[in-house]
């Protein structure tokens, strides 16, 4: 029995308030090698196996870029100018190849922990983000794959980076516009 508000809009159980926020199937999972990851996963895995067509992007945002990687400095020389940007560039590319093969085993175990809980794997894709910073990544690759909800956890690794502080959760409640976000843990 569904009960009215006062403005008699309905009031919808879980169940259709999930099948509502899932009406685009896509679920985009921030992920760390924490705990509270794993057990995210777990639940995430647990509630939507057996929901058809629900495609996941497991989503591992790198650490910062270093300082020395963002800017050349410059040159009065034109080019000298770009020969120094080229050679930025090259060094930005071949820290995220770094960086990446560094970090990607994550998602790999991100992968394997949704996989036991039975949600098929074939619905599953492995993401990298690299931005600015963390809530900025976590945005852009939502806008950017038109994802119908976003999952984050609340708690990073104790003693290690701090993924998703309140801080990153208050802006992607307030700044992910048309989006769900679940927050986990």
């Amino acid at each position: 029995m569904k009960t009215k508000t006062t403005s008699d809009q309905p009031l919808l159980t879980p169940d259709q308030t999930l099948n509502r926020h899932l009406s685009s199937k896509t679920i985009l999972i921030a992920v760390d090698d924490s705990n509270e990851s794993a057990r995210a996963l777990q639940y995430v895995g647990s509630l939507l196996r057996d929901i058809r067509d629900v495609k996941v992007t497991l989503f591992h945002v790198l650490n910062p870029m270093p300082r020395e990687l963002m800017e050349h400095g410059g040159s009065e020389d034109p080019e000298t100018e770009d020969h120094l940007g080229e050679q930025l560039r090259k060094d930005q590319e071949e820290w995220l190849r770094a960086e990446g093969a560094i970090e990607y085993p994550i998602l790999v175990t991100a992968m394997e922990r949704l996989g036991q809980t039975g949600f098929p794997l074939d619905h599953v894709t492995l993401k990298l983000g690299h931005e600015r910073d963390i809530a900025d990544s976590i945005m852009d690759e939502a806008r950017a794959g038109g994802y119908g909800t976003v999952v984050v956890t609340r708690h990073g690794p104790m003693g290690g980076k701090r993924l998703f502080s309140s801080g990153i959760i208050d802006r992607l409640v307030r700044d992910l516009s048309g989006v769900a976000v679940w927050v986990l843990g």
